[in-house]
């Protein structure tokens, strides 16, 4: 396959993405920043021929018809792809996100202990939240593979596309891929009760239906992850309850005050040495007092209870960066640009902000 050369570049540079589309060269993602990897750009007819090569029949009627398509798509033994292709004003363009063969465990993440105490509980909801890119899958999988590791139970994946294979271990792992097992989500949610899972991680809860399922299940003893596209803790919640109607909201605010046992919030940063990325989490848990400000609209005040939980092993995303940049880690001024109360962070050490514009 002629894209192979391009997948290789990307693959020896580390990189978490490859980005094509006519007239510009191949642009791999390197340590956060989109770096070209050839000086020519691409030209619709060749850009086509790498695409196409690699789609099945079905894939290409698809994005010829529908103008969009994901799938997954495996290089021999050395990676997976997450592939999108698309449409744009210059013709076809196409992003591919290295999914790594191997699992990466907890802790070569360095994830905090609570995280894998969460993957440890027998039932409720924990939310792995941030933006696009952060490495929400690539923590997902660790917590996954934690559990294939040490309990002999049923795990089933729910994922468009599926992007991290799990081989059993302890566990049975079934995955299911929305459109080719499952004609939608909330459809393989729906049924996946019936499947006899004691874990379930839902690739991402894209509307309010399939939040409703996921917290039905949650209720009914099952573990289940899943993602959503915030930034913080108490966005994630308001985010879950403002995607309902107003009369329904109550009946939410109950199900996920019961059910809710985390929400890791995570934001993905360059490293102060440049040569990689470190995830700062910020980490709510589900107590009874979380679950009374959940029940009473009182979102406001989970900073507060995030700040005083530090002995349960709860962190705001500031109290996270400020860790990393104590441990040199990562560079005060990366840490800043992401710090939520940048005025109160900038004291801690003694930095001045720089006037806004």
């Amino acid at each position: 396959m002629k894209i192979n050369r391009l997948f290789d570049d990307l693959l020896a540079r580390k990189g978490s993405d490859l980005h094509l589309g006519v007239g510009y060269p191949p642009l791999v993602r390197e340590r956060g920043e989109l770096v070209p990897i050839r000086e020519t750009p691409l030209e619709n007819a060749e850009l086509e021929d790498l695409l196409f090569e690699i789609a099945t029949p079905s894939q290409r009627k698809q994005i010829t018809e529908e103008l969009d398509l994901d799938f997954a798509y495996s290089y021999e033994n050395k990676a997976r792809f997450r592939a999108n292709y698309f449409y744009k004003s210059s013709g076809i363009g196409a992003v591919f996100r290295t999914i790594p063969v191997k699992v990466l465990s907890l802790a070569e993440l360095g994830t905090p202990d609570i995280v894998m105490k969460l993957a440890e509980r027998r039932s409720g909801l924990v939310l792995v939240t941030g933006p696009t890119g952060s490495g929400k899958s690539t923590t997902l999988a660790a917590m996954i593979d934690h559990i294939n590791s040490t309990r002999a139970c049923h795990i089933l994946t729910i994922e468009d596309p599926v992007e991290f294979v799990h081989q059993p271990k302890k566990a049975q792992v079934t995955h299911r891929e929305v459109g080719i097992h499952a004609s939608s989500f909330a459809h393989a949610i729906r049924s996946a009760g019936r499947e006899d899972p004691q874990v379930i991680l839902i690739g991402e809860l894209r509307n309010n239906e399939t939040m409703k399922l996921a917290l039905q299940l949650a209720s009914f003893g099952i573990l289940i992850f899943a993602t959503v596209h915030t930034n913080s803790a108490p966005a994630t919640i308001e985010r879950i309850i403002n995607s309902f109607p107003s009369e329904e909201q109550p009946q939410v605010r109950a199900l996920l005050a019961e059910s809710m046992i985390g929400i890791v919030a995570q934001q993905l940063l360059k490293t102060a040495d440049g040569k990689g990325r470190v995830a700062a989490l910020e980490i709510l848990l589900g107590t009874s007092g979380v679950a009374s400000m959940i029940r009473e609209s009182k979102t406001f005040q989970l900073p507060s209870v995030m700040q005083g939980g530090r002995a349960l092993g709860m962190q705001t995303l500031d109290m996270a960066l400020e860790k990393l940049v104590k441990d040199k880690v990562v560079a005060l001024d990366a840490a800043l640009e992401r710090a939520s109360d940048k005025e109160s962070f900038a004291k801690i050490f003694g930095a001045k902000l720089e006037p806004k514009l």
